[in-house]
């Protein structure tokens, strides 16, 4: 594997994201309540320049995790991790009594404050989520590619839905739990582009600029989960299309990446064919000729479907 840049050599600060059952490591870890596996992933993500550790105990397709298994296990596992690591803690969870646990046990003194992952329009107990984030004077990633309706919420499909929900969600954080907007990550989506049939990259890009334009959000911070870009293509080329996608998202304002820091994350020259294809799946997926949506997305797949094609089983050579 290629050696990752520290995180002061990348343009963009990295979350690392291997505490998670995703991970093979990880799901080992938490079979065996392993709390030295769990410290070895953090010291290597700390020592490959990770600004902050993802921690996240979910269950997974492969893995069966109950709720009281993650409360009965949080007390130690926290204190364990900020032993060898002083990086902040982002706790990835959706239920408020995993995060309450959490921030129970987290010591801000050794690592700054931690970093609630995540608030979203769907989130029941949003209210009590805005009173921890408050108590604990947390940093915050909100899911802006989540929208307010009048039913409740939905999916965003439109770049200006997320800015829309990224500024509702500054003055909820500013309003009910003092949140400055340098204490506030905002998460635009990013889906698949081997399946983007709605057009959901091209959202987020176009999010990140709305967002960096309106001096009312300065300082908020934007971030994306990065695997999600790569996912159900070849092994062998997704680090070439996260990398492309990285490119334009930092050309946009984008900041943060939650990923994996064993990879070498980095901006492409304009010249790398995998950018200029990507660009080009990307241009093709805007329905800006009289097609549909679904017809531009499927442009945009069939042109990264090439690539697959086109690419060679080893990474370290051209693609044609």
């Amino acid at each position: 594997m290629t050696q990752s840049p520290k995180q002061s050599e990348r343009p963009f600060h990295l979350i690392g994201e291997l505490i998670n059952n995703s991970f093979a490591r990880a799901r080992r870890a938490w079979i065996a309540r392993d709390l030295s596996g769990y410290q070895k992933l953090a010291r290597l993500q700390t020592e490959l320049g990770a600004s902050a550790l993802t921690f996240n105990l979910d269950g997974t397709q492969k893995l069966h995790v109950r709720p009281e298994e993650m409360i009965e296990f949080i007390p130690e596992l926290v204190p364990a991790i900020q032993e060898v690591s002083t990086l902040p803690l982002a706790f990835d969870n959706p239920w408020i009594d995993f995060h309450r646990t959490c921030l129970e046990v987290y010591d801000s003194q050794k690592s700054g404050p931690a970093i609630f992952n995540s608030l979203a329009a769907s989130r029941d107990d949003l209210d009590g989520m805005l009173e921890l984030i408050a108590e604990f004077d947390t940093h915050v990633i909100v899911m802006a590619s989540e929208q307010f309706t009048e039913g409740g919420s939905g999916q965003c499909f439109a770049p200006e839905e997320v800015y829309r929900s990224a500024k509702k969600f500054v003055e909820i954080l500013a309003t009910k739990a003092g949140r400055r907007n340098d204490q506030i990550i905002i998460d635009p989506g990013l889906a698949p582009i081997s399946a983007d049939t709605y057009g959901l990259i091209n959202m987020g890009l176009d999010a990140i600029r709305l967002i960096r334009a309106d001096p009312d959000l300065q300082g908020v911070h934007l971030s994306v989960g990065l695997t999600n870009f790569s996912f159900g293509v070849p092994k062998h080329i997704r680090e070439g299309l996260e990398n492309a996608y990285i490119t334009l998202a930092v050309e946009n304002g984008l900041d943060y990446v939650l990923a994996n820091p064993e990879k070498d994350l980095r901006l492409l020259d304009r010249d790398d064919r995998t950018l200029e294809v990507v660009v080009q799946a990307l241009a093709e997926g805007r329905p800006d000729d009289g097609a549909s949506q679904e017809e531009a997305g499927f442009r945009q797949s069939a042109r990264i479907m090439d690539l697959y094609r086109k690419a060679p089983s080893r990474p370290d050579l051209p693609i044609r």
